[in-house]
């Protein structure tokens, strides 16, 4: 059964670990993950964000039974484990499902993801446009109708270029 554990960011591995020694190896984890690089110091560096945030999906079979998660209520990292977790348990599979449909080899989320979303407003968070803020003015198959700043442009959806919903 798939539950939903809200983690201190810097303690994310710990409560993996913690989880792991106290269920067993059979405990899975997922967290949908964006790699995306920035022009640095004329070096290219990247970088990793996790789209939920603190979020994290943890699998056991044993999460079915709230006993098992009142144990583990004060794990290390662990700020709070969310309620509801039962009657949503369809919602949580198709929304991992569709999450890993839009994964590349590496398990990084792709552009894929962020196109179903219906947004307005973004920003490029990588490719020659980083950290430039634009509007969607229309959609359309193999292309998106842009307004960054007075400039209204047309860019391939076929292209790296990866941008957010703000």
């Amino acid at each position: 059964m798939w539950i939903v554990a809200k983690v201190k960011r810097k303690e994310l591995n710990i409560f993996k670990q913690k989880l792991i020694e106290e269920f067993g190896k059979d405990t899975q984890f997922y967290y949908p993950k964006l790699q995306y690089q920035k022009f640095i110091k004329n070096k290219i560096k990247k970088f990793e964000k996790l789209i939920l945030e603190n979020y994290v999906f943890c699998y056991h079979k044993k999460f079915n039974s709230s006993d098992y998660i009142n144990s583990v209520r004060f794990l290390k990292g662990l700020e709070y484990f969310l309620e509801g977790h039962i009657q949503n348990q369809n919602e949580m599979i198709k929304f991992i499902n569709f999450c890993k449909s839009c994964e590349n080899e590496a398990g990084y989320l792709t552009q894929a993801f962020f196109k179903t979303m219906l947004i307005k407003n973004a920003q490029f968070i990588a490719g020659p446009f980083t950290n430039m803020f634009f509007q969607i003015l229309k959609k359309q198959k193999n292309k998106l109708t842009i307004l960054i700043g007075n400039v209204v442009t047309t860019i391939s959806n076929k292209r790296e270029l990866l941008y957010r919903p703000v």
